[in-house]
């Protein structure tokens, strides 16, 4: 047992990174009996990230540090809540660690910023525990973090079903460029799934095609199939912003344009850097939170 013992820190601290996500398509099928609701989406995991820095401390117990003075340095935020988890996992008693955050996702944007933070904790405590856990079983422990966390334990490119968290592997999205956009205004999630749930969706996202273009390996046709049904029920105010958005990235020459998880994000793919860094400067110009990266 001594090689699963998290007295292991050989080295003063652990950096790691931690991914984005975006929703190539995203579809809710229904509402559960337990409150849920059961989702159908192809995920695809982005270079933008977060970087984390995990040291141990004396007897100072779990503590998070973030550069972003709003968010939540204790057990609510969910890169403690996923070391918690983890501990718990192997049955043994918290550690005493710093869990420093450098944000670059942004917060509340339909990325998955804080289930990447918690995934990327998860991750990197099992590294230096030994990895007493698979990927697989690492993904179970996120489970009890939040609902998106089990994919970004595993990242890549997805099929995430029921909550989000029985994942299917998918082939890699052809590498491309993608250009971020979060505009500055709040989405309500919870206010979104009851617009869902109060009326009858007009148009689905195409997953079976999606899952066959990424099986032949065309962006063209990978990005004429994204659709997201949030979409359809955002506010009229915030629906005309992201179209807006979504306007700009395909006239400067993205293959299509889509929105992330509840929003507000909306995002483009390109197989050209010229045409991707155009794109991110016109949207600069009105948006701060405007972001070039690749997919991973």
């Amino acid at each position: 047992e001594d090689f699963i013992s998290l007295n292991i820190f050989c080295a003063p601290c652990m950096k790691t990174r931690a991914w984005a996500k975006l929703n190539l398509t995203l579809d809710v099928l229904g509402k559960r009996e337990d409150g849920y609701h059961d989702l159908c989406m192809v995920m695809q995991s982005v270079t933008l990230h977060d970087t984390l820095t995990l040291t141990p401390n004396e007897g100072q117990g779990l503590r998070v540090k973030t550069n972003l003075r709003f968010l939540p340095t204790g057990e609510k935020n969910l890169a403690a809540a996923a070391a918690l988890r983890f501990w718990e996992a192997l049955g043994r008693e918290p550690e005493h660690l710093d869990i420093e955050i450098q944000k670059r996702i942004p917060v509340c944007a339909g990325m998955a910023g804080g289930s990447s933070d918690a995934a990327a904790v998860l991750r990197a405590l099992n590294e230096l525990a030994g990895s007493p856990f698979t990927p697989t079983e690492l993904a179970k422990v996120g489970e009890k973090v939040g609902s998106d966390v089990p994919y970004c334990v595993l990242g890549g490119t997805a099929l995430a079903e029921g909550r989000g968290e029985v994942l299917t592997p998918l082939p890699a999205l052809p590498p491309c460029w993608v250009v971020a956009c979060k505009p500055d205004f709040p989405i309500s999630t919870p206010e979104l799934f009851a617009r869902i749930d109060s009326c009858k969706i007009r148009c689905r996202p195409d997953t079976a095609g999606m899952l066959e273009a990424l099986k032949a390996g065309s962006l063209e046709e990978v990005a004429r199939r994204m659709y997201n049904v949030f979409e359809d029920v955002l506010p009229e105010r915030y629906q005309a912003r992201v179209a807006e958005i979504k306007h700009v990235l395909i006239q400067k020459g993205a293959l299509g344009a889509n929105m992330s998880g509840t929003g507000p994000t909306a995002f483009g793919l390109f197989d050209s850097e010229e045409a991707a860094r155009e794109a991110q400067a016109a949207l600069q110009e009105g948006y701060r939170d405007t972001f070039l990266c690749r997919s991973v």
